[in-house]
């Protein structure tokens, strides 16, 4: 269920390898061993995911090529904890805006992380943030979040302040290890207060801003631009085009790109990638579907391409291929689940030519 690089998932289109990504960042030079790997070892494309990580698809199981080219490459620092490193943060954190910068701080977490021998026993499912005060990564429900001081779990407050970020975060993952029996996630827990310390004021959270595409201007009078490939897939082209436009890139959890500094807006237009915030296309995601995942009913992706067409910019949707709905986003979303001949539009089945126009109605319509 949480694939990693060691331990790989089983797929109809060959393995599948999760690499951890802490806070999203990295760097020009490891995008492009990443990008190697994909086409020496893989399917040609990098796969974004919806924590802020990339999924190399079509290996070969458990191949040592891929281990020994990661680990050379920097991004396996740990073998025990490769899996549990998952951490997100606010990816224009440092560039613009917000009220905290975290940008340095996923790093040290994950250090942190590392240097825990019990931590490498949190489940693979479990949830780290870090958010700058916008209210972003804080709206994708991680299991705990320090929140510009503020510790959520999962998504909510505590009413618990805290100053170190680090050390809050994982003196809590250390106490759920200690009473999580077999509980995955802090919101299986019967009482998750058993996890704080402190007292406790509870305040409401502001609502998340919009996903960060386009042009921005950065604090410090340069550029950044936030793109994303459609359905989140990467071709290694785009990659090695991304790594050679700046020194780093930041995957997003809404599986999307931020490209700090940097104005080569036409090029990433021309190779494909979305940098309009009004595009439709950002409206959709999907699974992978067939062919790659043998337990879909249909081919999401490009029934999911079809409906693009007049879609609102305010309804978004996600395709999943069967119940399992892998990849779906935290947010308000409508749920378009594959059936026979059609697909269960918010749990009112709809035929396939017509998913379109429910799409646009309204759910179910």
């Amino acid at each position: 269920m949480c694939p990693g690089v060691f331990a790989t998932h089983d797929a109809a289109d060959g393995a599948l390898a999760r690499v951890r990504l802490p806070g999203g960042g990295v760097s020009s030079a490891r995008l492009k061993v990443l990008a190697d790997c994909a086409d020496d070892l893989g399917d040609g494309a990098l796969h974004l995911t919806s924590r802020g990580n990339l999924q190399l698809r079509g290996l070969e199981r458990d191949s040592a090529e891929l281990v020994k080219r990661l680990s050379d490459a920097g991004l396996l620092p740990s073998p025990a904890h490769e899996r549990v490193r998952n951490i997100l943060a606010s990816p224009l954190s440092g560039l613009t805006g917000g009220f905290t910068d975290v940008s340095g701080l996923a790093a040290e977490l994950d250090a942190a992380i590392c240097a825990r021998p019990e931590l490498a026993e949190l489940p693979g499912r479990f949830l780290f943030a870090l958010d700058d005060g916008r209210g972003d990564v804080a709206a994708e429900g991680a299991d705990v979040t320090w929140f510009d001081g503020v510790l959520l779990l999962a998504g909510a407050d505590t009413g618990v302040r805290i100053t170190d970020a680090v050390d809050a975060l994982v003196r809590v993952a250390s106490a759920f290890v200690a009473v999580r029996g077999t509980a995955w996630r802090v919101r299986e827990l019967p009482d998750p207060s058993v996890l704080l310390d402190g007292p406790r004021e509870p305040v409401a959270l502001p609502p998340p801003p919009a996903v960060p595409i386009g042009v921005f201007d950065t604090d410090g009078g340069g550029t950044t631009i936030g793109l994303a490939p459609p359905f989140g897939r990467l071709s290694t082209a785009q990659a090695r085009l991304l790594a050679d436009v700046g020194p780093r890139v930041i995957v997003t959890p809404w599986r999307s790109i931020v490209l700090p500094d940097t104005a080569n807006l036409d090029a990433l237009v021309e190779a494909g990638l979305v940098v309009d915030p009004g595009s439709s296309s950002l409206q959709v995601s999907a699974c992978i579907g067939r062919p790659g995942c043998a337990k879909s009913r249909a081919d999401v992706r490009a029934d999911a391409q079809r409906t693009l067409r007049g879609l609102p910019s305010s309804r978004r949707a996600h395709f999943s291929g069967c119940e399992r709905r892998c990849g779906k986003p935290a947010g308000e979303h409508v749920d378009v689940v594959a059936e026979s001949g059609g697909y269960r539009v918010d749990d009112v089945w709809v035929p396939l030519e017509n998913v379109r126009d429910s799409l646009i109605q309204g759910s179910g319509s």
